[in-house]
């Protein structure tokens, strides 16, 4: 039952709760502002397939601008709140959103973009002025409330990494589903994690990520209750387990690394017997961590493996996993294919690219079909990969070892190398640069550059200090390397190719998996 069902039979339940302010909006408030604001797009000449953009910290406003946009037939592009003014404008301009929605939490970097987005017509402000900005709450009581008779599904077009280092959306194409219809992924949100109207959702993500953005809203299309963080913190979430009497919930890697380093007084502080789905996934979960958590909150641990692309999905649960530790599943969505480079299919045991067969190609790369072509098998136009290497045992359960491209992840968000490199070899005292992962113990990879200087300019620490600094001045601060290493001269093949993984190796230890 979607959104405006759920508002029809039960318009005073709760649909979301911040998990700070405690602050609450009832299905029928959700439903009747996400009209409203549904109408504002159309009456400011938006159609079906246009590009909403929303810049916004974790905010109870946040779903109903998700809402406005999906009942409108539009794509949703939630852009992340730690880009730089340059990074985010980059992305509205590139998806051609006709209508961006912030908050004055975010009015200095939004202001700032104003200029490089100049298609973006309609741009509203939540909580307060922002230059530039019309205001969000006089728009929306001018709007009309009824819902227009013809509404039909969008979706959201999340932005990742495109071949030349700059940001792409990953776009699917549109259902032509009525909006009153479940979307593929809330049905299988419902069947396999058992969320329906008694289910209360603690989610502790930032909701511009895909994932806590795709799982809070089935669970308000299947009638449940999102308590959202508005920031992680580690004792926090577990208080809030209790006091909400949460019964799902979904993170990351270094979230369980963080709670199982509190004080055991801590952990044990906290009546937890209401939670019985934790979802994660994000990043590859370390054996030990994931077992400890088992042990601790017991085998009510689900894992998933798929991305945004939503071309495919791997599921397993704790009993699946502790009988073949280190797993990411088995297929749930799409049919598994390991092959070779040339995309020869490769024997169970034997790791290689990670493709998923579909029906139909699922999505393509937003203005970049370069990176479309690289997604495909060589000869089988429905099999696409993310660029994971992995392999399949016997029983068709999935291991990740390795990935096809040098992303970093850390603490569950994901780095791309390329656009840091683009940075740095903009310093006029830097001759080449390779950006990489290294080991973190609590996030898995830290941000690691290593450097080939100009012609006649000599390495030191201050001068690796200038350069991080450069960095941090032009890129959002997770993007900002760690740490900043010199090399006489970097490994590049006489083609121009870099040869990374020499440099990677040396931190690594040539460990045969990258994943820690």
């Amino acid at each position: 039952m979607p959104l405006a069902a759920q508002a029809r039979a039960r318009p005073g339940a709760i649909a979301t709760i911040m998990a700070g302010s405690g602050q609450r909006l009832s299905y029928g408030e959700l439903d009747e502002r996400s009209r409203r604001l549904a109408n504002l797009f159309r009456a400011q000449g938006l159609v079906g397939g246009d590009v909403v953009a929303l810049f916004m910290e974790n905010n109870i406003r946040y779903h109903e601008v998700y809402w406005a946009a999906l009942r409108s037939g539009m794509y949703l592009t939630a852009v992340n709140k730690y880009l730089t003014a340059e990074e985010a404008a980059y992305i509205v301009a590139d998806s051609g959103a006709k209508a961006l929605v912030t908050s004055a939490a975010l009015g200095p970097v939004a202001e700032a973009m104003r200029d490089a987005m100049p298609a973006c017509s309609l741009r509203l402000a939540v909580d307060g002025p922002v230059a530039g900005f019309e205001a969000y709450e006089p728009a929306l009581a001018a709007a009309p409330a009824e819902a227009a008779p013809d509404e039909r599904l969008g979706d959201f077009m999340n932005y990742s990494s495109g071949t030349t280092g700059r940001p792409k959306g990953i776009k699917r194409p549109l259902s032509g589903l009525a909006f009153r219809a479940l979307s593929p992924l809330d049905e299988l949100v419902g069947t396999v994690y058992g969320v329906d109207r008694e289910t209360i959702y603690l989610s502790p993500a930032p909701l511009y990520h895909a994932a806590p953005l795709a799982f809070t809203a089935a669970v308000h299309s299947h009638g449940g209750t999102n308590v959202i963080m508005e920031r992680f913190d580690a004792a926090q979430a577990l208080a809030l387990i209790e006091r909400h009497r949460a019964t799902h919930s979904q993170w990351v890697p270094t979230m369980f690394v963080r709670m199982l380093k509190l004080p055991p007084a801590a952990r044990t502080a906290h009546d937890l017997s209401s939670h019985r789905v934790a979802v994660h996934a994000a990043a590859p979960c370390p054996l030990e961590v994931k077992r400890q958590m088992i042990d601790w909150w017991g085998p009510i641990l689900h894992e998933y493996y798929g991305g945004t692309e939503r071309n495919g999905l791997t599921y397993c649960n704790s009993a699946d996993w502790l009988s073949h530790p280190g797993t990411v599943g088995r297929a749930q969505l799409g049919t598994l294919h390991i092959c070779d480079e040339a995309g020869r299919e490769l024997p169970a045991g034997e790791p290689g690219l990670i493709y998923f067969e579909r029906d139909e190609a699922p999505f393509e790369y937003h203005n970049d079909p370069e990176k479309t072509a690289q997604s495909r098998h060589p000869r089988e136009p429905f099999w696409t990969k993310l660029g994971d290497v992995g392999y399949l045992d016997e029983e068709g359960f999935l291991y990740l070892t390795d990935r096809e491209s040098f992303m970093i992840i850390s603490g569950g968000v994901n780095i791309y190398p390329q656009e840091i490199e683009d940075c740095l070899i903009l310093h006029p005292e830097v001759g080449d640069v390779a950006v990489f992962g290294v080991p973190h113990a609590e996030f898995g990879e830290e941000v690691k550059a290593v450097v080939e200087l100009a012609p006649g300019i000599t390495p030191s620490p201050e001068l690796a200090e200038t350069l991080i600094e450069h960095a941090r001045a032009h890129l959002a601060a997770y993007k900002v390397p760690r740490s900043l290493d010199f090399e006489a001269a970097l490994p590049r093949l006489e083609t121009g190719k870099l040869y990374k993984r020499l440099l990677k190796d040396r931190y690594w230890g040539k460990r045969d998996s990258r994943i820690v």
